[in-house]
């Protein structure tokens, strides 16, 4: 089973890869939260999907959102890959799996950690889930639409 749209989302607290420890309740009631899994920093699709948060990331401020990035490269390649492309978001290094494993995020093929971004409203109740491991650009799209509903800005 995993975590579908009108769940809880499951709280976690981590150290982001520039040392901020922040958890999911720490937002609760101030703002809304992406959180974008994906498998690899510097892949094609996933630099892809990167650069179309970083280009809406804007957006996601106005509409009140933190982003949140999430794959299980280092903290030091974290680090790397936001500094060359620019990356204004939070990113965690989840070296383990643990949450992936928390937000039960699918693999593909068993091998390949999948592509799954979740919209949390201010209540913390997933309001979104989007997978689509080729779709880069697609998760944005929907993040996007998601929070235009949420803030009553649907059609702005």
């Amino acid at each position: 089973m995993s975590v579908e749209i009108g769940d809880p989302a499951p709280d976690f607290t981590a150290t982001t890869s520039d040392g901020q420890q922040i958890s999911l309740t720490g937002f609760k009631g101030k703002q809304s939260v992406v959180i974008f899994f994906y498998p690899s920093d510097n892949s094609p699709i996933c630099t892809q999907e990167a650069c179309s948060f970083r280009d809406a990331y804007e957006d996601f401020v106005k509409l009140g959102a933190a982003v949140i990035a999430v794959s299980a490269d280092s903290d030091e390649t974290h680090r790397d890959f936001a500094a060359k492309k620019k990356l204004p978001y939070l990113m965690i290094s989840d070296r383990g799996n643990a949450l992936r494993k928390l937000f039960e995020v699918p693999s593909v093929l068993f091998v390949l950690p999948g592509r799954v971004t979740y919209v949390i409203d201010l209540e913390g109740i997933v309001r979104s889930k989007f997978v689509s491991q080729l779709f880069a650009n697609q998760h944005v799209e929907e993040a996007l639409k998601t929070l235009r509903k949420l803030s009553g800005s649907a059609d702005k």
